[in-house]
C-alpha cells in the first residue's frame, strides 16, 4: 500500500508561499474531516464522440510541430508589482504526487507551486484526452502558476491517455474511451478536489479554489460544478468543453467563463449559450473562426493572437472571482 503524499505536499505548499499561505506544523492526513462532499448530478453525462466525426485536435493538425512560444508571455503580478517573463517563470516549482492509497484508489498528479508571487489560491486543471503529461497542457499549467496560482494537474486516465494517430481511427478512439468509466473519472476528480481543499486548509489558506478544463476536462468541469454541493469552487473556466450536458447548467452555482470557437463541432456554440443562460453568473467568450483546441494548442499566428486574448480573459476571470 502506498503512503499518503498529503503531509509532504502540505509542507511543500506551505514552504513555497508567503504569509498568505502560512506553514503548518501538523498537516492533515488521510481524508478524515473532508472539507468537501459531492452529490451526484441528476443526469450524469456520458462522453460519447460520434464515430463518424474525427476529433480535429487528434487528426493531422496535431502532427504539426508546435511553434516555440514562451511559457509566460505576459507579465505576472508579484505583490502588486509587475515582473518580466523570465523572472516570473523562475517563481514556479513542481512535485509529482500520488493522491490516495492503494493501486485501485490512487491518482497520480503534478502540483505546480507558485513561489514568491503565491496568491494563496489553488486551481484544479482538468486535461484533454492527451492527459496530464502532455506538453501543451503542462505549458499552460506552468503559465497559470507563473501568475501566482498553485495548480493541481491530475491524471484522469490512470496512465492510459489517448495517443494521437494519423489518420484518426474513430473505432479505436471509442474503444479507448470505453475503458475510462465516467464514474471512475468523476470519483478521481472528486478525490483530487478533496485533497486540494484539505491541503490548503491544513496550510492555513483561506483563499478560494478554482477549476479550469480543456475539451474532455471541460465537459467534466460542468459535471463537477453541478455536483459541488459544498461550493468548494468559487470560479471555473471551461475551454471548448466536449459533449457538455446543458441540462446541468441550473445546478452550477460557481461563475464559469466558457471559451470556445464558432467553428468547433465538438463544442457547439448553441450549447455554450444555453449554459451561459442557465448557469448562475456564467459568461461566454466565442472566438470567430476558431476551432477546437486553439487556446492551448495554437497552430498559427492568428490562433496565437486569440490564444493570448483567451488566456488574459481567463486570468481576469480568476482574479475577479478568486482574489478581488
Amino acid at each position: 500500500m502506498r503512503s499518503s503524499p498529503m503531509a509532504p505536499a502540505a509542507a511543500a505548499v506551505a514552504a513555497a508561499c508567503p504569509s498568505s499561505l502560512p506553514r503548518t506544523s501538523s498537516p492533515r492526513r488521510g481524508h478524515q474531516g473532508r472539507a468537501c462532499s459531492f452529490r451526484r448530478a441528476a443526469r450524469p453525462a456520458m462522453l460519447v464522440y460520434s464515430v463518424s466525426q474525427p476529433l480535429p485536435h487528434e487528426s493531422g493538425r496535431q502532427q504539426q510541430a508546435r511553434r516555440p512560444r514562451p511559457l509566460c508571455s505576459q507579465q505576472a503580478e508579484v505583490a502588486g508589482t509587475a515582473v518580466d517573463d523570465d523572472e516570473a517563470c523562475e517563481l514556479v516549482s513542481g512535485s509529482d504526487l500520488v493522491i490516495g492509497e492503494g493501486d485501485d484508489d490512487s491518482v497520480r498528479a503534478h502540483l505546480f507551486n507558485a513561489v514568491k508571487n503565491n496568491n494563496g489560491t489553488g486551481i484544479l486543471l482538468l486535461s484533454d484526452v492527451f492527459g496530464f503529461e502532455d506538453s501543451a497542457t503542462r505549458d499552460f499549467a506552468y503559465r497559470v502558476a507563473c501568475n501566482g496560482y498553485n495548480v493541481l494537474l491530475p491524471d484522469l486516465f490512470r496512465g492510459n491517455p489517448w495517443k494521437q494517430s494519423a489518420p484518426f481511427d474513430a473505432d479505436q478512439f471509442s474503444h479507448w474511451l470505453a475503458g475510462h468509466a465516467p464514474a471512475r473519472v468523476s470519483g478521481d476528480i472528486d478525490a483530487c478536489t478533496r485533497w486540494l481543499a484539505d491541503e490548503f486548509t491544513a496550510a492555513g489558506v483561506t483563499r478560494k479554489l478554482g477549476v479550469v478544463g480543456f475539451c474532455y476536462g471541460g465537459g467534466r468541469l460542468v459535471e463537477l460544478l453541478a455536483r459541488d454541493a459544498e461550493r468548494c469552487f468559487s470560479a471555473g473556466v471551461c475551454f471548448y468543453g466536449s459533449r457538455m450536458d446543458a441540462s446541468l447548467g441550473a445546478a452550477v452555482a460557481a461563475p464559469v467563463l466558457f471559451v470556445c470557437g464558432d467553428g468547433d463541432p465538438l463544442c457547439p456554440v448553441e450549447t455554450v449559450r444555453e449554459l451561459e443562460r442557465s448557469a448562475k453568473g456564467a459568461r461566454a467568450a466565442v472566438y470567430a473562426g476558431r476551432g477546437h483546441g486553439f487556446a492551448h494548442r495554437p497552430q498559427s499566428v492568428e490562433e496565437d493572437v486569440d490564444a493570448e486574448d483567451a488566456f488574459n480573459a481567463m486570468r481576469a476571470w480568476l482574479h475577479d472571482h478568486l482574489l478581488a
